[in-house]
Parts: structure tokens; C-alpha cells; sequence
């Protein structure tokens, strides 16, 4: 049951018909994993704890920089050189309190993840490296877990949620293959803020509905930030997939 005050600060999102209580309820017992706490987990982390998610885990063994701070714009410039999970997690406390938020100060390999994946129902990758995404990926279908993925780099980004609870989703694997190679830096290439600001709001967005139990189609969405345009494209699973495809399949292929 909600308070008061909890109920006056969530009222707008309860005034939804595809929300209301039912989905304020359902999000309020959902604990989320964001790895990754740059740019994309930035803004995602803002509004799952806005909207009053029941608890966040976010990961990262990387330090704020002057430079982030264009588009990490949770972070302040006081907090430059303290841990991005730290300084995500006392900027979250501040936005409301009510939502438990633990920071883990750890770069994260397959056996941390399965140690902490039984623990959540909703996996954000706001990583920026295939390495990662790759044992992210692995480590949700392993326990079957819903995935929200975004990437976002120069004036690009695209967005993508996997449904691993279900046995015909496809996973990140089955789109980009298994390889980890091929990493394109913001440092290296440029970001505009608002580009990774939206892809992350959207993982955010993206997240609410898997958790609420609304709809999502597996679909990869792309975003042109020269013509404000998205493209959609149609995911399936692939028996071949190395991670999350049938390996009687893999035998006959």
C-alpha cells in the first residue's frame, strides 16, 4: 500500500488507464539492475526512481570526469572524481527517497552477474563496450531475465528490449553475434548529450512497460539525431545463436 505522500507524488502516472495502480504496484516491487552509470543510466536511473521503481542496483568501477559531465547530467561538478555508482546513487537518494538504491564499485564479469541476477527482475545494459554487453546478454539468458539494451554514439543511437522470460525471444546475441570486438568510444568519435539522453530515457521507458506487463514487440530501434527520425526493425531469434539458440540446431547448421 502507498501513503499519502507517495500517492501524491506518483498521482500523474497513476491518472494513466495503461498504469494506474495496478502498474505503480507491480513497479514498486521490481528491483533493476543498471550496468553501466554514464550517460545512458544517467537519465534511465532519474525516472525508474521518479517513478518510484522498488529498487535499483546500479554498477560501475569507473570515476565522473570534467568531460562527462555534458552529458552525464546527473552528476555535478563537486562530484568529479568520485565513482559514477556513488555519485549516480546520491544524486537518485536525493530524488526520492523511498527507493532503495545500492551502488556496487566493481567492473562486472559473468560470475558477479549470476551471483546478482536472482536478485532482480530487470536488467539495463548502459555499458559502453561489446565485452560487457556480451556477458550481460549471456547472464540474462541464463536466468531468463528481461533486457534493455542502448547504445549511443556522435549523433546515433539505438535501443532494443529482449523478453528472455519468454522462450521465443530473441537476445542481443542473436542481432550482433557473440564477437567483442569493434568498440567505438565517445571519446574517440563525439556524443551529443541529448542523443544518449534520450536512448537512456526511452531504456527507462522501455523498462516500465516490461514491468507492468505492457506489450513489447522485439524490434531494434534506431535513431537518426541529424533528421529527429527512428527506424524500426523487426528482431527474431536465431536457432544458430551461440548464446540463446536451440544447440540441436547448432549441430545441424
Amino acid at each position: 500500500m502507498f501513503n499519502d505522500d507517495q500517492l501524491m507524488r506518483y498521482s500523474r502516472q497513476l491518472l494513466l488507464a495503461d498504469f494506474d495502480l495496478d502498474g505503480q504496484e507491480a513497479l514498486s516491487r521490481a528491483r533493476v539492475l543498471l550496468v553501466g552509470c554514464g550517460g545512458l543510466a544517467n537519465p534511465a536511473a532519474l525516472y525508474l526512481a521518479g517513478a518510484g521503481v522498488g529498487g535499483l542496483l546500479l554498477v560501475d568501477d569507473d570515476r565522473v570526469e570534467v568531460s562527462n559531465l555534458h552529458r552525464q547530467v546527473a552528476f555535478r561538478a563537486d562530484q568529479v572524481g568520485e565513482h559514477k555508482a556513488l555519485a549516480l546513487a546520491a544524486q537518485l537518494r536525493s530524488l526520492n527517497p523511498d527507493v532503495p538504491v545500492t551502488p556496487v564499485v566493481v567492473r562486472v564479469d559473468a560470475a558477479w552477474l549470476d551471483q546478482q541476477l536472482s536478485e532482480v527482475d530487470l536488467v539495463l545494459d548502459c555499458t559502453d563496450n561489446f565485452a560487457t554487453r556480451q556477458a550481460v546478454n549471456a547472464a540474462c539468458v541464463r536466468h531468463r531475465k528481461p533486457l534493455v539494451s542502448g547504445a549511443a554514439i556522435r549523433l546515433e543511437g539505438q535501443i532494443a528490449a529482449f523478453d528472455l522470460r519468454q522462450a521465443d525471444s530473441p537476445c542481443y546475441a542473436c542481432l550482433f553475434g557473440d564477437g567483442t570486438e569493434g568498440d567505438l568510444l565517445c571519446s574517440e568519435a563525439g556524443i551529443l548529450g541529448p542523443v544518449v539522453g534520450a536512448v537512456g530515457t526511452l531504456q527507462a521507458l522501455l523498462a516500465m512497460h516490461l514491468l507492468t506487463g505492457t506489450p513489447v514487440a522485439p524490434q531494434l530501434h534506431v535513431f537518426d539525431g541529424r533528421t529527429l527520425s527512428w527506424r524500426q526493425l523487426a528482431l527474431r531469434k536465431d536457432p544458430h545463436c551461440p548464446v540463446c539458440g536451440d544447440p540441436v540446431a547448432g549441430e545441424d547448421g
